[in-house]
This record gives structure tokens, sequence and C-alpha cells, in this order.
């Protein structure tokens, strides 16, 4: 599961480069992204990469109303291609969602552990994930998404059994092909990133309010 991340946005430049996009909205480093909130991500539209704000929580099309987004934070990779919610997401809306890192809570004697997972050069990196458009009974539109999750990884399996798809920056043009065509190859991409490129520690408790949004939440105690 992933229920809360970080986004640790500094040299705008450098997202321009490495997830091929020309522009993003105004952003500011986040440090305790929750669900509902929105969030930032990367889709391909007519061929071209385009930055985008989705709120966090996948509402189908179908739905009846957004509070159905709650339960649909992540996707599990194993059946996504199968699950009515997400296999038309799969086959035609794949995004990124930008984070630089990751919290899971271990389970300690004296209670639960809030542990900070990022990759070892700390650079952004993207989520895979689906969105999707919903219209309410007034009419207004809302983009909202879901990020995926696989197995975890031996760093990660210490604290949780599941993790999040993390992509390397040379998958992504493969995740946001929407040819369908290339839906097994997309499929192939869902598993857990490599242990050994990522690293560990334990933070603040502060992080369990989605109140507080500030740097002291992502540094090791």
């Amino acid at each position: 599961m992933c229920g809360r991340f970080a986004l640790e946005v500094h040299i705008q430049l450098k997202l321009y480069e490495d997830f091929e996009i020309s522009s993003i909205p105004p952003t500011s480093p986040r440090y305790n992204v929750a669900p509902s909130q929105q969030v930032l991500g990367v889709r391909e539209v007519e061929g071209q990469r385009e930055a985008a704000e989705f709120r966090w929580g996948l509402i189908p099309g179908w739905a009846k109303d957004m509070s159905i987004g709650f339960k649909m934070i992540n996707a599990r990779s194993e059946t996504i291609r199968e699950k009515p919610s997400y296999k038309k997401a799969f086959q035609k809306r794949p995004c990124l969602i930008l984070a630089s890192g990751f919290y899971e809570w271990q389970k300690t004697p004296t209670g639960k552990q809030p542990v900070y997972f990022h990759l070892k050069h700390r650079d952004v990196f993207g989520f895979a994930g689906l969105w999707e458009k919903w219209r309410s009974p007034e009419g207004s539109l809302v983009e909202s998404c879901t990020i995926i999750t696989t197995s975890a990884n031996e760093l990660v399996a210490a604290t949780h059994e599941r993790m999040p798809v993390i992509l390397p920056q040379a998958a992504h043009s493969i995740w946001l092909d929407t040819d369908e065509r290339r839906g097994d190859l997309r499929f192939d991409l869902l598993r857990p990133f490599p242990a050994g490129e990522m690293d560990s520690y334990k933070v603040s408790t502060l992080v369990n309010s989605p109140k507080n949004d500030s740097p002291e939440l992502i540094r090791p105690i």
C-alpha cells in the first residue's frame, strides 16, 4: 500500500529534462501528500507528454459520487487488467505520479513507526499510475488517479508487504504509450524496484497527521 508520499521540487529544470515535459503547474515542495489531495503527474495526450494535476483516489466514470476515490488510492498490479474499475484506465490512461519518497508504518511494541523510503540519489521519480475523468451531477469535471502497487522488495518488506511501483526513467516511454497493443509490455513493468537502489530511515510521527507538511517530516530521527 502507498498512503502517503513526498515530492521535493527544488530544481524544476531537472523535472523538464527527466520527464520530457515543457511546463508544469506552479508547484511547491510537498512532504505529506495524502489521499483526496491534488498530486502532480505526467501523461501522454495525442503523442505529447504533459504535466497535469489529479485528485488522488481514482473515481471511475460510472461512479455516483467521488467518495469512492478514498477506497481507490491504490490498485494492485496483479489484478489491474481484470478489475472493472481499472481495466479501461490501464488500457487507455496510464500516467506517472511524481514523488521523491514515500512512507510506510512499521509495527513495533510501542506503536507504529513511520519509515521514509527514497531512491539513493534522492531525485524525483515516477510511480506507475492510472488516471480517469469523472463528471459530477452538477457538471464539474474531476480528473483523478491511483498509484499501482506490487509486492515489496527486500528493503520495504521489513516494514510492509507491498510497495508502490516505481518506474525507472528508461521505462517512462513504454508506460505512457497508450497504444493498446503495448499492454503486455506495460504490464511487465509492474514489478518491485531494486532494493539496492533505495534507502530508508525512521522519521517523526508528525507525518501521521496530514495537517503537518514541512521538511521536518523527512528528517531522520
